[in-house]
């Protein structure tokens, strides 16, 4: 070291520490603040003043700054780096470092303070844009979804067609409708026909769960909160099902699963209009069409104490009740052809069903009712290798013992007709069903691999 320069740099050494371009606190081994340069200062907004002498742990417990550093760098006698947050909001991320004499002994501690705010906001508005894309994703995924569903029921049976006109005078309003049914019927395609139906349309319509939104969770997904409205709330608040829906339909699915506490607050939104956000203080005009939907005997569970009976005639403006697919057994065989074309579609296959098989799915009683058979012709369109449906792929539980006995082949099997004669009206009724699935003959000549004129002679040889 040059002649003179450990003095030199002794009497400017205060100088020096302004000059770093760092916060610098420097404290003793009992905590108690000796020294913060300049840009300590100018980073915390603390004058010198206000720390020089004081003991670290009491500005903690004052709140000026939320964590000290000096214990813990003294208790390890070494290097040590959180994050404290000042009281004006500031972020700061800490280094302590322990300053040791000649013989090795710990006199000080030297804190460099480095100003993280910015940082830690742009971290916080990327977690926010996150949960924004996030949330608008699954918004633009449950629009697909609906888009994609739809929305014009199948029946044939006399009592949906009544039903059917029902709905379509219904849709014509804004009148509150209440459709009742059980598990299974369809419940959403019927309130998704109402909507579509209506003045509406335009819009997609919201559906909510009212069975699987925990309690916890339902009020703000319903009524949405205002920013920073409880813990993990985002700072810029977020719309509820209510106001997504304006000028739209939210159709409230399984509302007899609905909290008791709940029940009150729709109450209130279906006499006055309007929502109130979590944490708000501003009531909210709302324009939505309301359908609700339950599988409950809603007066039982009102004797029950389970559901609030000014909200159930509030709902009871119109109400319509689907009936089970038991009770409507003419509707069976188009539902399942539908079911069978759109699955087949999707998993590129070409499966019809025999004649003999549509009428086994006509004697089952369906206790999970559309949602059931829809399930199972899922299933064998998956499953089913070969271009018919015969009641043996069906499970025993709807074929029951009929094709074991083969009752539903007496006809062929009481040897009236040659097993060539059978064998050809077989080939006419597959032939005959496949033109019909597929539109024209041409495509069912590429698809089966068969000439036109064939196809032809078959279907007219009988």
């Amino acid at each position: 070291m040059p002649p003179n320069a450990k003095d030199l740099l002794a009497r400017h050494s205060l100088d020096i520490m302004d000059a770093i371009p760092e916060g610098v606190f420097v404290t003793n081994l009992e905590g108690i603040t000796l020294y913060v340069n300049r840009m300590y200062e100018q980073l915390t907004g603390l004058s010198r003043d206000q720390v020089l002498g004081r003991q670290v742990r009491t500005l903690v417990e004052e709140g000026v700054f939320d964590v000290a550093l000096n214990p813990e760098v003294v208790r390890k006698a070494k290097s040590v780096t959180h994050t404290q947050r000042l009281r004006n909001g500031k972020m700061l991320v800490l280094t302590g470092t322990p300053v040791f004499d000649e013989s090795g002994a710990l006199r000080l501690v030297i804190t460099f303070a480095r100003d993280i705010t910015r940082i830690t906001q742009l971290n916080e508005q990327v977690s926010e844009q996150k949960q924004l894309i996030e949330q608008t994703n699954e918004q633009m995924a449950y629009m697909a979804r609906e888009q994609s569903l739809t929305t014009v029921p199948v029946f044939a049976s006399k009592v949906m067609h009544e039903t059917l006109g029902f709905l379509q005078t219904m849709a014509k309003t804004d009148a509150t409708l209440l459709i009742l049914g059980e598990t299974g019927v369809g419940k959403d395609v019927f309130a998704r026909y109402v909507h579509g139906q209506s003045q509406r349309c335009d819009k997609v319509m919201m559906k909510v769960d009212c069975g699987s939104i925990s309690e916890s969770l339902i009020e703000s997904e319903m009524f949405g909160y205002m920013p920073g409205a409880f813990t993990g709330a985002s700072s810029k608040g977020k719309p509820g099902y209510f106001e997504l829906a304006k000028g739209s339909t939210i159709f409230l699915d399984e509302i007899g699963e609905m909290p008791l506490a709940m029940q009150t607050r729709l109450l209130r939104v279906l006499q006055d209009g309007e929502i109130m956000r979590i944490g708000g203080n501003k009531p909210v005009k709302i324009d939505a069409r309301i359908i609700a939907a339950t599988n409950r005997d809603l007066v039982s569970s009102i004797e029950e104490g389970k559901f609030r009976q000014d909200l159930f005639y509030r709902l009871n403006v119109a109400t319509v009740k689907i009936p089970p697919l038991r009770e409507r057994m003419a509707d069976i065989s188009p539902l399942a052809e539908t079911f069978l074309r759109q699955y087949s579609a999707r998993y590129h296959k070409h499966i019809a069903f025999m004649d003999i098989t549509l009428e086994a799915l006509t004697h089952y009683h369906w206790p999970g009712n559309v949602r059931e058979l829809e399930n199972l012709v899922h299933s064998l369109v998956i499953t089913h290798q070969g271009p018919l449906i015969a009641p043996a792929d069906l499970p025993p539980s709807i074929h029951g013992k009929k094709t074991e006995t083969a009752e539903d082949y007496k006809e062929f099997l009481q040897g009236e007709r040659s097993l060539k004669e059978i064998m050809a009206e077989i080939e006419s009724d597959f032939l005959n069903r496949a033109i019909r699935h597929h539109g024209s003959v041409q495509q069912v000549a590429r698809i089966f691999k068969i000439n036109r004129s064939t196809i032809f002679r078959k279907i007219n040889k009988k």
